[in-house]
């Protein structure tokens, strides 16, 4: 049976893209029911709705910092879009253990390092710092833990020398758009075996 994923975006939604444009090849176990976000503004929500998904928009701001009733108000829509697993995607804000075991076992995250290195922000810039000859991304469960849940899949990159935080990060993404789908594909068919690449 298809699964069905909705997606957390904050921004662009390169990411998001990404996982869409796959879900579209015939023969996946999984399609999109709804992509939502934190901000009305979102330029991601545009591009998924211009590929026939529906989209949502839950500002957290007026919430004031009052995570528990923003998160009411954004499972109004995730919960009506009923899906059976929750890809975050470049969602910039921290969920409370309420709404994650809302989910758990079937919420991924996307995180721009290899964790466990560099959970938080500021990944690429760290790894330069701590003089890495490797980078990458990691696709995990999500747990209650900030980034710390069973591992996914993990794509590598060299370090190079000159390397700043942005050329890293760069090229980092470029296996995120890879990374993501490959995992999705998997876990959406029951497989949690880790995809490496």
């Amino acid at each position: 049976m298809t699964k069905r994923v909705a997606i957390l975006i904050s921004g662009g939604g390169s990411n998001m893209l990404a996982l869409l444009r796959d879900m579209g090849m015939g023969g996946h176990p999984a399609r999109p029911v709804l992509v939502a976000s934190n901000d009305p503004a979102a330029a991601g929500l545009a591009k998924a709705a211009a590929q026939g998904v529906p989209v949502a928009a839950v500002d957290h701001r007026p919430f004031k910092g009052d995570r528990t009733a923003f998160e009411a108000a954004l499972l109004a829509p995730l919960l009506a879009a009923e899906p059976d697993i929750l890809c975050l995607a470049g969602f910039m804000r921290v969920l409370t253990p309420d709404f994650v075991n809302r989910f758990a076992g079937r919420m991924l995250n996307i995180h721009p390092s290899l964790l466990p290195k560099y959970p938080g922000l500021h990944t690429h810039q760290r790894a330069l710092d701590a003089g890495d000859a490797q980078a990458g991304c990691t696709v995990h469960e999500v747990t209650p833990v900030l980034d710390d849940g069973p591992i996914l899949g993990q794509a590598r990159v060299p370090v190079l020398e000159g390397d700043t935080a942005d050329t890293l990060a760069a090229r980092v993404l470029v296996q995120e758009h890879r990374l993501y789908p490959a995992v999705l594909r998997r876990f959406a068919a029951g497989d949690r075996t880790p995809v490496l690449l």
